[in-house]
Protein backbone atom coordinates (compact mmCIF):
# COMPACT_ATOMS: atom_id res chain seq x y z
CA UNK A 1 0.00 0.00 0.00
CA UNK A 2 1.30 3.46 -0.94
CA UNK A 3 2.14 5.58 2.11
CA UNK A 4 0.91 9.17 2.11
CA UNK A 5 3.66 11.75 1.53
CA UNK A 6 4.40 14.21 4.33
CA UNK A 7 3.54 17.36 2.32
CA UNK A 8 0.09 18.46 3.49
CA UNK A 9 -1.87 21.28 1.99
CA UNK A 10 -4.38 23.67 3.45
CA UNK A 11 -7.96 22.54 3.42
CA UNK A 12 -9.15 26.16 3.03
CA UNK A 13 -7.04 27.66 0.26
CA UNK A 14 -4.99 24.68 -0.91
CA UNK A 15 -1.61 26.29 -0.18
CA UNK A 16 1.28 24.27 1.20
CA UNK A 17 1.39 24.00 5.01
CA UNK A 18 4.46 24.47 7.17
CA UNK A 19 5.23 23.10 10.62
CA UNK A 20 4.22 25.32 13.50
CA UNK A 21 5.28 23.60 16.73
CA UNK A 22 3.42 20.85 18.55
CA UNK A 23 0.16 20.44 20.42
CA UNK A 24 -0.05 19.53 24.11
CA UNK A 25 -0.54 15.91 23.02
CA UNK A 26 2.78 15.98 21.15
CA UNK A 27 1.34 16.00 17.62
CA UNK A 28 2.82 18.29 14.93
CA UNK A 29 0.85 21.49 14.30
CA UNK A 30 0.67 22.77 10.72
CA UNK A 31 -0.03 26.39 9.62
CA UNK A 32 -0.94 27.96 6.31
CA UNK A 33 1.11 31.09 5.51
CA UNK A 34 -1.51 32.27 3.03
CA UNK A 35 -4.72 32.22 5.05
CA UNK A 36 -3.32 31.55 8.55
CA UNK A 37 -5.38 28.38 9.14
CA UNK A 38 -3.89 25.92 11.63
CA UNK A 39 -4.48 22.17 11.70
CA UNK A 40 -3.00 18.82 12.63
CA UNK A 41 -2.59 15.72 10.49
CA UNK A 42 -3.55 12.15 11.14
CA UNK A 43 -1.76 9.18 9.58
CA UNK A 44 -4.63 6.81 8.94
CA UNK A 45 -2.33 4.19 7.40
CA UNK A 46 -0.25 3.93 10.57
CA UNK A 47 -3.34 3.74 12.75
CA UNK A 48 -4.96 1.06 10.60
CA UNK A 49 -1.79 -0.99 10.53
CA UNK A 50 -1.51 -0.86 14.31
CA UNK A 51 -5.17 -1.89 14.64
CA UNK A 52 -4.64 -4.82 12.28
CA UNK A 53 -1.55 -5.93 14.17
CA UNK A 54 -3.44 -5.85 17.48
CA UNK A 55 -6.32 -7.75 15.88
CA UNK A 56 -4.05 -10.51 14.57
CA UNK A 57 -2.26 -10.80 17.90
CA UNK A 58 -5.59 -11.22 19.69
CA UNK A 59 -7.08 -13.57 17.09
CA UNK A 60 -4.15 -15.99 16.97
CA UNK A 61 -3.05 -15.60 20.60
CA UNK A 62 -4.41 -16.53 24.03
CA UNK A 63 -4.89 -12.96 25.29
CA UNK A 64 -8.28 -11.39 25.88
CA UNK A 65 -9.57 -8.23 24.23
CA UNK A 66 -9.24 -6.23 27.44
CA UNK A 67 -5.56 -7.24 27.69
CA UNK A 68 -4.78 -5.46 24.41
CA UNK A 69 -5.32 -2.08 26.05
CA UNK A 70 -8.47 -0.17 26.85
CA UNK A 71 -11.72 -2.10 27.09
CA UNK A 72 -13.07 -4.97 25.08
CA UNK A 73 -15.76 -2.76 23.60
CA UNK A 74 -13.28 -0.15 22.35
CA UNK A 75 -11.09 -2.89 20.90
CA UNK A 76 -14.00 -4.41 18.99
CA UNK A 77 -15.04 -1.00 17.68
CA UNK A 78 -11.57 -0.10 16.40
CA UNK A 79 -10.83 -3.50 14.82
CA UNK A 80 -14.23 -4.44 13.43
CA UNK A 81 -13.05 -3.61 9.90
CA UNK A 82 -10.33 -6.28 10.14
CA UNK A 83 -12.95 -9.01 9.65
CA UNK A 84 -13.44 -7.72 6.08
CA UNK A 85 -9.96 -8.80 4.95
CA UNK A 86 -10.07 -12.29 3.38
CA UNK A 87 -7.20 -14.70 3.98
CA UNK A 88 -5.84 -15.96 0.64
CA UNK A 89 -4.75 -19.48 -0.24
CA UNK A 90 -1.01 -20.31 -0.14
CA UNK A 91 1.00 -19.51 -3.24
CA UNK A 92 1.58 -22.72 -5.23
CA UNK A 93 5.28 -22.87 -6.07
CA UNK A 94 5.07 -26.11 -8.09
CA UNK A 95 7.37 -27.97 -5.69
CA UNK A 96 6.28 -31.61 -5.34
CA UNK A 97 5.89 -32.88 -1.78
CA UNK A 98 7.00 -36.35 -0.79
CA UNK A 99 3.83 -36.93 1.21
CA UNK A 100 0.59 -35.04 1.81
CA UNK A 101 -1.93 -35.85 4.53
CA UNK A 102 -5.55 -35.14 3.61
CA UNK A 103 -8.33 -34.92 6.15
CA UNK A 104 -11.28 -32.77 7.13
CA UNK A 105 -12.40 -31.39 10.46
CA UNK A 106 -16.00 -30.36 11.12
CA UNK A 107 -17.12 -27.06 12.65
CA UNK A 108 -20.87 -27.27 13.31
CA UNK A 109 -22.41 -27.21 9.82
CA UNK A 110 -19.10 -26.63 8.00
CA UNK A 111 -16.07 -28.75 7.19
CA UNK A 112 -12.57 -27.61 6.24
CA UNK A 113 -10.38 -30.06 4.31
CA UNK A 114 -6.65 -29.52 4.89
CA UNK A 115 -3.60 -30.68 2.93
CA UNK A 116 -0.59 -30.99 5.26
CA UNK A 117 2.93 -32.16 4.40
CA UNK A 118 3.93 -32.85 7.99
CA UNK A 119 5.45 -29.39 8.51
CA UNK A 120 3.30 -26.79 6.77
CA UNK A 121 -0.25 -26.41 5.51
CA UNK A 122 -0.28 -26.55 1.71
CA UNK A 123 -3.93 -25.66 1.14
CA UNK A 124 -7.46 -25.95 2.45
CA UNK A 125 -11.02 -26.07 1.16
CA UNK A 126 -14.32 -25.21 2.85
CA UNK A 127 -17.31 -27.47 2.24
CA UNK A 128 -20.36 -28.90 3.96
CA UNK A 129 -19.11 -32.49 3.80
CA UNK A 130 -16.09 -34.44 2.55
CA UNK A 131 -17.42 -35.09 -0.93
CA UNK A 132 -15.61 -35.84 -4.16
CA UNK A 133 -16.25 -32.32 -5.49
CA UNK A 134 -14.80 -30.73 -2.33
CA UNK A 135 -11.61 -32.77 -2.55
CA UNK A 136 -11.33 -32.11 -6.27
CA UNK A 137 -11.45 -28.36 -5.63
CA UNK A 138 -8.45 -28.76 -3.31
CA UNK A 139 -6.42 -31.33 -5.26
CA UNK A 140 -6.60 -29.44 -8.55
CA UNK A 141 -4.75 -26.51 -6.94
CA UNK A 142 -1.81 -28.62 -5.72
CA UNK A 143 0.84 -30.65 -7.56
CA UNK A 144 0.49 -34.39 -7.09
CA UNK A 145 2.77 -35.71 -4.28
CA UNK A 146 4.58 -39.04 -4.21
CA UNK A 147 2.23 -40.44 -1.55
CA UNK A 148 -1.04 -39.37 0.07
CA UNK A 149 -2.20 -40.46 3.53
CA UNK A 150 -6.00 -40.51 3.83
CA UNK A 151 -8.66 -41.69 6.26
CA UNK A 152 -10.50 -43.89 3.76
CA UNK A 153 -13.57 -41.83 2.85
CA UNK A 154 -15.29 -42.42 -0.47
CA UNK A 155 -14.99 -38.77 -1.51
CA UNK A 156 -11.22 -38.56 -1.17
CA UNK A 157 -10.74 -41.96 -2.85
CA UNK A 158 -12.72 -40.89 -5.92
CA UNK A 159 -10.97 -37.51 -6.11
CA UNK A 160 -7.50 -39.08 -5.82
CA UNK A 161 -8.29 -41.56 -8.59
CA UNK A 162 -9.33 -38.74 -10.92
CA UNK A 163 -6.95 -35.90 -9.99
CA UNK A 164 -3.80 -37.74 -8.83
CA UNK A 165 -3.92 -41.14 -10.60
CA UNK A 166 -0.15 -41.74 -10.24
CA UNK A 167 0.03 -40.91 -6.52
CA UNK A 168 0.46 -43.83 -4.12
CA UNK A 169 -2.12 -44.00 -1.34
CA UNK A 170 -1.60 -45.04 2.27
CA UNK A 171 -4.62 -45.72 4.48
CA UNK A 172 -4.22 -44.21 7.94
CA UNK A 173 -3.51 -46.94 10.51
CA UNK A 174 -5.34 -45.09 13.25
CA UNK A 175 -8.54 -44.97 11.19
CA UNK A 176 -8.16 -48.68 10.38
CA UNK A 177 -7.92 -49.44 14.09
CA UNK A 178 -10.94 -47.24 14.79
CA UNK A 179 -13.02 -49.00 12.12
CA UNK A 180 -12.19 -52.47 13.39
CA UNK A 181 -12.90 -51.43 16.99
CA UNK A 182 -16.25 -49.97 15.97
CA UNK A 183 -17.29 -53.31 14.44
CA UNK A 184 -15.72 -55.75 16.91
CA UNK A 185 -15.61 -53.61 20.12
CA UNK A 186 -12.63 -53.66 22.48
CA UNK A 187 -13.48 -57.15 23.74
CA UNK A 188 -14.89 -59.36 20.97
CA UNK A 189 -17.05 -62.24 22.11
CA UNK A 190 -16.31 -64.68 19.28
CA UNK A 191 -12.96 -66.41 18.81
CA UNK A 192 -12.72 -65.21 15.20
CA UNK A 193 -13.20 -61.63 16.40
CA UNK A 194 -10.54 -62.02 19.08
CA UNK A 195 -8.00 -63.28 16.55
CA UNK A 196 -8.80 -60.52 14.05
CA UNK A 197 -8.47 -57.85 16.72
CA UNK A 198 -5.11 -59.31 17.73
CA UNK A 199 -4.02 -59.10 14.08
CA UNK A 200 -5.14 -55.46 13.96
CA UNK A 201 -3.08 -54.67 17.06
CA UNK A 202 -0.09 -56.48 15.51
CA UNK A 203 -0.49 -54.35 12.37
CA UNK A 204 0.36 -51.28 14.45
CA UNK A 205 3.76 -52.85 15.25
CA UNK A 206 4.83 -53.58 11.65
CA UNK A 207 7.96 -51.58 10.83
CA UNK A 208 9.61 -53.44 7.92
CA UNK A 209 8.74 -55.17 4.66
CA UNK A 210 9.58 -58.60 6.16
CA UNK A 211 7.19 -57.94 9.04
CA UNK A 212 4.56 -56.79 6.56
CA UNK A 213 4.91 -60.03 4.58
CA UNK A 214 4.57 -62.10 7.76
CA UNK A 215 1.50 -60.13 8.85
CA UNK A 216 -0.15 -60.67 5.45
CA UNK A 217 0.53 -64.42 5.71
CA UNK A 218 -1.09 -64.58 9.15
CA UNK A 219 -4.10 -62.64 7.94
CA UNK A 220 -4.62 -64.93 4.94
CA UNK A 221 -4.38 -67.90 7.31
CA UNK A 222 -7.12 -66.32 9.44
CA UNK A 223 -9.35 -65.93 6.38
CA UNK A 224 -8.84 -69.57 5.38
CA UNK A 225 -9.60 -70.79 8.91
CA UNK A 226 -12.82 -68.84 9.35
CA UNK A 227 -14.13 -68.78 5.77
CA UNK A 228 -16.88 -71.34 6.37
CA UNK A 229 -17.78 -69.69 9.69
CA UNK A 230 -18.32 -66.32 8.03
CA UNK A 231 -20.78 -67.90 5.58
CA UNK A 232 -23.28 -68.70 8.32
CA UNK A 233 -26.75 -67.37 7.60
CA UNK A 234 -29.66 -66.27 9.78
CA UNK A 235 -33.15 -66.78 8.38
CA UNK A 236 -36.05 -64.49 9.11
CA UNK A 237 -38.55 -65.73 11.67
CA UNK A 238 -41.75 -64.53 13.22
CA UNK A 239 -40.16 -63.48 16.51
CA UNK A 240 -36.62 -62.91 15.28
CA UNK A 241 -35.32 -59.35 15.43
CA UNK A 242 -33.89 -58.00 12.21
CA UNK A 243 -30.55 -56.16 12.23
CA UNK A 244 -30.39 -52.51 11.27
CA UNK A 245 -30.52 -52.13 7.50
CA UNK A 246 -32.31 -55.42 6.81
CA UNK A 247 -35.69 -54.82 5.17
CA UNK A 248 -38.89 -56.74 5.81
CA UNK A 249 -38.73 -58.44 2.42
CA UNK A 250 -35.27 -59.94 3.07
CA UNK A 251 -35.54 -63.63 3.98
CA UNK A 252 -31.99 -64.17 5.27
CA UNK A 253 -28.76 -62.37 6.11
CA UNK A 254 -25.21 -63.27 7.10
CA UNK A 255 -24.97 -63.93 10.81
CA UNK A 256 -21.54 -62.40 11.45
CA UNK A 257 -21.98 -59.17 9.53
CA UNK A 258 -19.45 -57.13 11.54
CA UNK A 259 -16.71 -59.72 11.00
CA UNK A 260 -17.46 -59.74 7.29
CA UNK A 261 -17.17 -55.94 7.20
CA UNK A 262 -13.71 -56.10 8.76
CA UNK A 263 -12.69 -58.81 6.32
CA UNK A 264 -13.92 -56.67 3.41
CA UNK A 265 -11.87 -53.74 4.74
CA UNK A 266 -8.59 -55.69 4.86
CA UNK A 267 -9.28 -57.39 1.54
CA UNK A 268 -9.78 -54.00 -0.10
CA UNK A 269 -6.59 -52.56 1.42
CA UNK A 270 -4.49 -55.55 0.34
CA UNK A 271 -5.98 -55.61 -3.18
CA UNK A 272 -5.43 -51.87 -3.70
CA UNK A 273 -1.97 -51.99 -2.09
CA UNK A 274 -2.84 -49.28 0.42
CA UNK A 275 -1.78 -51.10 3.58
CA UNK A 276 2.04 -51.01 3.46
CA UNK A 277 2.67 -48.20 0.96
CA UNK A 278 4.64 -46.23 3.55
CA UNK A 279 7.30 -48.98 3.68
CA UNK A 280 8.09 -48.65 -0.06
CA UNK A 281 10.12 -45.48 0.62
CA UNK A 282 13.51 -45.04 2.20
CA UNK A 283 13.21 -43.76 4.86
CA UNK A 284 9.62 -44.88 5.50
CA UNK A 285 6.91 -42.23 5.16
CA UNK A 286 4.22 -41.45 7.77
CA UNK A 287 1.50 -44.10 8.05
CA UNK A 288 -1.14 -42.05 9.90
CA UNK A 289 -2.72 -38.62 9.70
CA UNK A 290 -1.82 -38.00 13.34
CA UNK A 291 0.54 -35.06 12.53
CA UNK A 292 -2.43 -33.36 10.86
CA UNK A 293 -4.85 -34.26 13.66
CA UNK A 294 -2.48 -33.08 16.38
CA UNK A 295 -1.27 -30.05 14.41
CA UNK A 296 -3.63 -27.88 12.33
CA UNK A 297 -6.83 -29.67 13.38
CA UNK A 298 -6.02 -29.31 17.07
CA UNK A 299 -5.01 -25.68 16.56
CA UNK A 300 -8.41 -24.99 14.96
CA UNK A 301 -10.27 -26.55 17.88
CA UNK A 302 -8.17 -24.59 20.37
CA UNK A 303 -8.74 -21.34 18.47
CA UNK A 304 -12.50 -21.74 18.43
CA UNK A 305 -12.49 -22.76 22.08
CA UNK A 306 -10.62 -19.60 23.08
CA UNK A 307 -12.89 -17.42 20.90
CA UNK A 308 -16.09 -19.34 21.51
CA UNK A 309 -19.25 -17.51 20.54
CA UNK A 310 -17.97 -16.08 17.24
CA UNK A 311 -20.56 -15.74 14.46
CA UNK A 312 -20.18 -18.42 11.76
CA UNK A 313 -18.66 -16.04 9.19
CA UNK A 314 -16.16 -14.70 11.75
CA UNK A 315 -15.28 -18.22 12.88
CA UNK A 316 -14.49 -19.23 9.31
CA UNK A 317 -12.41 -16.09 8.76
CA UNK A 318 -10.50 -16.82 11.99
CA UNK A 319 -9.75 -20.36 10.81
CA UNK A 320 -8.55 -18.97 7.47
CA UNK A 321 -6.06 -16.67 9.18
CA UNK A 322 -4.90 -19.48 11.46
CA UNK A 323 -4.23 -21.79 8.52
CA UNK A 324 -2.47 -18.92 6.72
CA UNK A 325 -0.12 -18.61 9.71
CA UNK A 326 0.67 -22.35 9.45
CA UNK A 327 1.80 -22.17 5.81
CA UNK A 328 5.45 -22.04 4.80
CA UNK A 329 5.19 -18.44 3.56
CA UNK A 330 2.29 -16.71 5.38
CA UNK A 331 0.71 -13.69 3.74
CA UNK A 332 1.11 -10.35 5.50
CA UNK A 333 -2.40 -9.14 6.37
CA UNK A 334 -1.43 -5.49 5.85
CA UNK A 335 -0.40 -6.20 2.27
CA UNK A 336 -3.98 -7.38 1.65
CA UNK A 337 -5.72 -4.46 3.40
CA UNK A 338 -7.51 -2.01 1.14
CA UNK A 339 -9.44 1.24 1.83
CA UNK A 340 -12.72 -0.51 1.06
CA UNK A 341 -12.08 -2.80 4.02
CA UNK A 342 -12.17 -0.01 6.60
CA UNK A 343 -14.52 2.20 4.58
CA UNK A 344 -17.07 -0.25 3.13
CA UNK A 345 -19.82 1.22 0.95
CA UNK A 346 -22.93 2.11 2.90
CA UNK A 347 -25.80 -0.19 2.11
CA UNK A 348 -29.02 1.73 1.64
CA UNK A 349 -32.31 0.02 2.20
CA UNK A 350 -34.39 0.11 -0.92
CA UNK A 351 -38.01 1.11 -0.36
CA UNK A 352 -40.81 1.22 -2.86
CA UNK A 353 -43.00 4.29 -2.84
CA UNK A 354 -46.64 3.43 -2.28
CA UNK A 355 -49.17 5.50 -4.22
CA UNK A 356 -51.28 7.91 -2.19
CA UNK A 357 -55.07 7.67 -2.06
CA UNK A 358 -57.37 4.81 -2.93
CA UNK A 359 -56.68 2.83 -6.05
CA UNK A 360 -59.25 1.16 -8.29
CA UNK A 361 -60.55 -1.93 -6.56
CA UNK A 362 -59.08 -1.03 -3.16
CA UNK A 363 -61.60 1.50 -1.82
CA UNK A 364 -63.92 0.86 1.12
CA UNK A 365 -67.02 -1.13 0.23
CA UNK A 366 -69.92 -2.38 2.36
CA UNK A 367 -70.33 -5.30 -0.01
CA UNK A 368 -66.91 -6.65 1.03
CA UNK A 369 -68.06 -7.05 4.61
CA UNK A 370 -66.06 -4.09 5.90
CA UNK A 371 -68.94 -2.52 7.82
CA UNK A 372 -69.53 -2.53 11.54
CA UNK A 373 -69.41 -6.00 13.01
CA UNK A 374 -71.32 -7.20 16.07
CA UNK A 375 -70.26 -9.78 18.61
CA UNK A 376 -67.21 -10.42 20.73
CA UNK A 377 -64.98 -11.79 17.90
CA UNK A 378 -63.27 -14.26 20.18
CA UNK A 379 -62.84 -11.91 23.12
CA UNK A 380 -63.80 -13.15 26.55
CA UNK A 381 -66.21 -11.38 28.92
CA UNK A 382 -64.60 -9.64 31.87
Amino acid sequence: MQVARNHPRCGVCGAKLVKNGRTTAGRTRWRCKTCGASTTRTRGDITRRAELGAFQAWLLGPTSQAATGGTGRSFRASTSWCWNIPAPQPVVTGEVDEVLMLDGTYLQDWCVIIAFNGTHVQGWQWCNQESKAAYQALLTRLPAPDMAVVDGGQGVAAALHECWPDTLVQRCYFHIFQTVTRHLTMNPRLEAGKQLRALTVALMRVTSLDAATEWTRQYLAWEAEWDAFLKHRTYAGKHRERPVGIGECVQWWFTHRDLRRCRALFRSLIRREQLFTWLAFDPPRPRTTSPLEGGPNKAIKDLLRVHRGLPPDHARRAVDWLLNSLTEHPHDPWQLARPEHWNPPVRTRQTTEEPLGPQPGTSFSWEDGNGLQKGWAGRSHR
